[in-house]
């Protein structure tokens, strides 16, 4: 780009390149009067020329631990297009590994051409599979919204199910089919987990971008090996490029809640042996589809919202899946697996049956497995505990095809007889033990977990109770509407979406309203794609504005809707610390000023709330004791919810007998 069209970074973006905190950026801003004069952007969020930042931080020593990647993103970002850039980095791969290639990209601007081929000779310096990684990765994480990739965590233990479960036929290779491969995560984990000789790869992709770096990421796993490989452009459902193929496993983690999949042109499509699917059930379009492209024997595995094992509209085809014996088990896992992420998803496996004569064993029943417990997270940010979820799946699983093997606790095989009644629900938790007595390995953890929680709180009230908190003048305070108009901060407020929201097991992102706050604070929504709304960014200080449930934190996990009465802060981080903020809007005295208190319903106006005026300097301080504070109302509540569950629990097993004793003790 050039000198007169500068590419535009935020101060986030120079804090990776130089790998510091924002807040350091903040201070070079502020302390020398040599940093780049801001190009773009706003106060709250200033934009800076790339070279000149470049010139910048080497001229002041600041890139001790940079790499000529960090540069190159920004300049990725700047193609402004989504698919305009994912293809870049695409054709940037595919000269890495092969740089006297004639270019492939006639669809690329100019400049693009040149970007990916700058970042194919920085990639052959540098590293070639770690350089597009990285590019991938960034490109993956901007796009986040509209994206749904499947981690890699869950791509592995879904090709290990399928390759543990299929029955092999003696041939040598491996075909692996994925119509909706997306940048190609399923195929990559299968091709990890097979060290057999030559193994295909085949799959779809409807948008172009998504289908070259789904090639690209195969053609660095696939290096050294005799592996074919063909992603092919096109929307799998409606014109099936593979109409003819058997695959020995399918993985699949296709488009959630789509109601344009093609219902009326494919209406008396081939596929549809176990009956069309309703309009309102695209899943079960999926499941057909991988199903008619089994070999005898093949397994599938399909990532699906819950909604699919229970809806109404799809007991049919489920009954003829079961009494066929083509679905062999259904694995509930814990939320956060995959997006959405606040949804407990399914794993389908599915099963053509052999050849000839033989009958495998077990076929008059399915195996439903309840993993909710298995991978239980410490915390949303954590995300499941992927080592234990994956040893636990994958020992109920192994015990598919053999009857006379126990099974783990929240495992259980149920005949075709109970599962075909007039609801066919083969949701995992209505017939495990899930959800009743916990196990004794639980218990300790419960225990374990609150003498923890004791000692942190006993720690916070060491240093709480010693705070200086003696008479002191009274310090000079804004309202938040007097910081918005200094610019400390911007102020979004949430509103009710004016489009329907799809229900839980859809696609869309979380979108949190006040009576979610009442209940335990997880969003039970999700939002339309697309659909216009204030969201909270992490770092941003969300306000409930209402009586009943007034309450003010720093957000900390992924983008997040508002609902109707909630509000995004997002501070200027030269001006205010988003802690200190959030610790003054929360105080209750804050609140009942604000308020107008006529009723629990009443609203609370915002920009009456007041702030401390301090440095920022100042200001660090107060934000570690307001976070101080928010950790031990955090730990009261989790030790109070940990103790009356062990009340609980104990008391259930002690008063059914469950008191280990001795006789003649």
């Amino acid at each position: 780009m050039s000198a007169s069209n500068p590419v535009p970074v935020s101060l986030a973006e120079i804090a990776r390149i130089a790998g510091v905190g924002r807040a350091a950026v903040s201070n070079w801003r502020r302390r020398h009067d040599s940093f780049p004069a801001r190009i773009g952007g706003t106060d709250v969020s200033p934009q800076f020329s790339l070279s000149e930042v470049e010139r910048w931080l080497r001229g002041n020593g600041k890139l001790t631990n940079a790499g000529g990647r960090e540069f190159l993103w920004p300049r990725f970002e700047a193609l402004g297009s989504r698919d305009e850039s994912g293809l870049a980095i695409a054709e940037a791969a595919r000269r890495m590994r092969a740089p006297r290639a004639r270019s492939a990209a006639s669809n690329l601007s100019a400049q693009a051409r040149d970007l990916a081929g700058e970042a194919a000779r920085l990639g052959r310096s540098e590293g070639p599979r770690e350089t597009f990684e990285f590019l991938l990765q960034r490109w993956l994480d901007t796009h986040v919204r509209q994206l749904s990739a499947t981690p890699p965590q869950l791509a592995a233990l879904m090709a290990r199910i399928a390759l543990d479960t299929r029955i092999a036929d003696g041939k040598d290779g491996l075909t692996v089919f994925d119509p909706a491969c997306g940048t190609g995560h399923l195929a990559t984990a299968a091709v990890h987990a097979y060290d057999g000789p030559g193994p295909a790869l085949l799959g779809c992709e409807r948008e172009p971008a998504l289908a070259a770096l789904a090639s690209a990421r195969l053609g660095f796993a696939t290096e050294g090996r005799d592996v074919r490989t063909e992603i092919v452009t096109a929307d799998a459902l409606r014109a099936d490029p593979f109409a003819g193929l058997r695959a020995d496993i399918a993985l699949c983690n296709p488009p959630f809640n789509e109601r344009d999949w093609g219902y009326e042109e494919l209406a008396t499509d081939q596929r549809w042996t176990h009956g069309l699917p309703p309009r309102t059930e695209p899943e079960l379009a999926w499941v057909q589809h991988l199903t008619a492209h089994l070999r005898p024997g093949g397994c599938a595995v399909i990532v699906l919202p819950p909604a699919v094992a229970s809806r109404k509209a799809g007991r049919r085809i489920r009954g003829s899946l079961l009494r066929t014996g083509l679905l062999r088990a259904v694995v509930a896992l814990p939320p956060g697996c995959a997006q959405p992420h606040s949804v407990s998803l399914q794993l389908w496996v599915l099963r053509a049956a052999p050849d000839g004569p033989l009958a495998m064993p077990g076929a008059q029943d399915a195996l439903l497995v309840d993993a909710t417990r298995a991978g239980k997270p410490g915390t949303r940010e954590q995300g499941p505990d992927w080592e234990a979820l994956t040893a636990f799946v994958l020992s109920a699983v192994s015990q598919l095809d053999r009857p006379d093997r126990e099974l783990p606790e929240d495992a259980v095989r149920v005949s075709l007889l109970d599962l075909l009644d007039d609801e066919v629900d083969v949701t995992p938790g209505r017939y495990t033990a899930s959800g009743s007595e916990p196990s004794g390995v639980e218990l300790t953890a419960s225990w374990d977990e609150l003498t923890d929680s004791l000692g942190e709180l006993a720690g916070l009230v060491t240093h709480l109770s010693k705070l200086g908190l003696a008479d002191s003048e009274p310090r000079t305070t804004a309202t938040v509407g007097d910081l918005v108009k200094a610019g400390a901060l911007t102020l979004r407020a949430g509103q009710q979406p004016s489009d329907a929201t799809p229900p839980p097991g859809g696609s869309g992102m979380p979108l949190l309203t006040v009576p979610d706050l009442l209940m335990d604070g997880t969003p039970s929504r999700l939002l339309t794609p697309g659909a216009a709304q204030a969201v909270a960014d992490e770092g941003d200080v969300v306000v409930a504005g209402v009586v009943r449930a007034f309450r003010a934190w720093v957000h900390e996990g992924p983008p997040i809707a508002l609902g109707p009465q909630l509000y995004a802060l997002r501070v200027n981080p030269e001006m205010l610390d988003a802690h200190f903020l959030a610790g003054c809007l929360r105080a209750p005295a804050n609140g009942r000023q604000a308020g107008t208190h006529a009723s629990s319903s009443s609203r609370v106006d915002v920009r009456r709330l007041q702030v401390l005026q301090l440095p920022l300097d100042e200001q660090a301080a107060y934000a570690d004791t307001f976070r101080r504070l928010t950790d031990f109302e955090r730990l009261l509540k989790r030790a109070d919810d940990l103790g009356k569950g062990l009340v609980n629990d104990v008391g259930d097993r002690i008063a059914a007998g469950g008191l280990a004793t001795t006789r003649n003790g």
